[in-house]
C-alpha cells in the first residue's frame, strides 16, 4: 500500500480506502456482517488505514461495524463520517437555508450520535453530507464544527458534495473552511479535472474519491440483463435503457487490462491515483476478494499519460 497526505490535514491516508456504504446495508440490500468485518479487517491487514462512513449508512449499522474493528486495532486507523442533512434532501438543492439542512444543534445532535455508535472520543474527519453554494456565505454550521473541534470530538471538517457537480464546491474551497472534499470522480465522471482539482491543489485541500467503480459498472461484471437484487438501489439507478448503454461504454475499455493491470477494477481504481491531486480514493468494499482485487491497484505504477489521454475520450457525465 501506498500513502498520500489529505491536504491540510497533514494525515497520512493510504491510496485506497474503505467505503463502507454498502456494510451497512439498508439501500444495498442483504449483507452479513461476519462477511464484512471479515473485509474490513483483510483491508487494514493490506494496510488501509482510512475508513469513510456516514451516520445513514444502514441507520448507524456501519459506524456499528467500524466500531468493533476499532476496538480491536487499539484505533490505529481514521476514520471519517458525515452528517446527514435535516430535511433529508439529496442532493442539497441550491437556496436551501443552511438552517434547514445544518442547524447547529443538529450538526453536534449527529456528531455526538456517531460518537456513540462508533464508541470513539473524538472522530477524525467529520462531514457535511450534502452541500450547497449559498452556504459557504453562512457561518453557523461551521462555527459549531469549530467548536466541536475545540471540545476534541471532530479533528478535521469536510464537506460532501452532491453528485455530479465538483464546481459547487469552488467557493467553499477557496475558503479555506473545509480541510477535504468528498467527489464522485471516475472514468466517466472526470469534471474534477476541470476546475475542483486545480483549487485543491492550490488551497492544500484533501481530495477524497468517491464512485471510482461507477457503483460497480467499471468492474466489467455487468451484463445489459443484469438483475439487482431485491433492496438493491441500483435497480432504480441502472434503468434498463441506462444499464445497456454502460455495458456498451465499459466494454469498450477492456483494452485497459492488460500487463499488470489483471482487471478492469485495477485500472478504474488506477485511472483515480493516476491523478496528483487526489489524496485518497474509496470504493466500497464488501468482501476479502473485493479488498484484495481493489487494494492491488495501490503498488506504485500510475497510468501513462498516453493510457490516460486516451481515456479523455470516455468521459460521460449522467444526471
Amino acid at each position: 500500500m501506498n500513502y498520500r497526505i489529505l491536504g491540510k490535514t497533514n494525515l497520512k491516508v493510504s491510496e485506497i480506502g474503505f467505503g463502507a456504504w454498502a456494510i451497512g446495508g439498508g439501500m444495498w440490500g442483504k449483507t452479513d456482517d461476519e462477511v464484512s468485518l471479515k473485509a474490513l479487517r483483510r483491508s487494514l491487514d493490506l494496510g488501509v488505514n482510512f475508513i469513510d462512513t456516514a451516520a445513514v449508512y444502514g441507520k448507524g449499522h456501519s459506524e456499528q461495524l467500524i466500531a468493533k474493528v476499532y476496538r480491536e486495532r487499539k484505533g490505529k486507523f481514521f476514520v471519517a463520517t458525515k452528517i446527514p442533512p435535516k430535511n433529508w434532501q439529496w442532493p442539497a438543492k441550491k437556496g436551501t437555508p443552511i438552517k434547514e439542512a445544518f442547524p447547529a444543534d443538529w450538526i453536534r445532535e449527529q456528531t455526538e450520535k456517531s460518537l456513540r455508535n462508533l464508541k470513539m472520543e473524538c472522530v477524525d474527519l467529520q462531514q457535511l453530507h450534502v452541500w450547497a453554494p449559498n452556504w459557504v456565505k453562512e457561518n453557523d454550521w461551521y462555527e459549531t464544527l469549530l467548536k466541536l473541534k475545540q471540545e476534541g470530538k471532530i479533528r478535521f471538517i469536510g464537506v460532501s458534495l452532491n453528485d455530479h457537480a465538483p464546481d459547487e464546491a469552488l467557493e467553499l474551497v477557496q475558503s479555506g473552511m473545509a480541510d477535504s472534499v468528498q467527489v464522485i470522480y471516475n472514468i466517466f465522471d472526470q469534471s474534477p479535472e476541470d476546475r475542483l482539482f486545480l483549487l485543491c491543489k492550490e488551497k492544500n485541500v484533501g481530495v477524497i474519491a468517491r464512485v471510482p467503480l461507477d457503483e460497480g459498472s467499471l468492474t466489467g461484471k455487468f451484463t445489459k440483463d443484469k438483475v439487482f437484487e431485491e433492496g438493491d438501489w441500483r435497480r432504480d439507478y441502472f434503468s434498463p435503457d441506462i444499464l445497456k448503454e454502460t455495458v456498451e461504454r465499459v466494454e469498450k475499455l477492456k483494452f485497459l487490462v492488460s500487463g499488470e493491470i489483471k482487471s478492469l477494477t485495477v485500472g478504474a481504481l488506477k485511472f483515480c491515483l493516476s491523478h496528483p491531486t487526489v489524496s485518497t480514493v474509496i470504493p466500497g468494499i464488501r468482501s476479502i476478494q473485493q479488498a484484495e482485487e481493489n487494494i492491488s491497484s495501490s503498488d506504485g505504477n500510475l497510468l501513462s499519460k498516453e493510457l490516460l489521454e486516451k481515456l479523455k475520450t470516455f468521459r460521460w457525465v449522467r444526471d
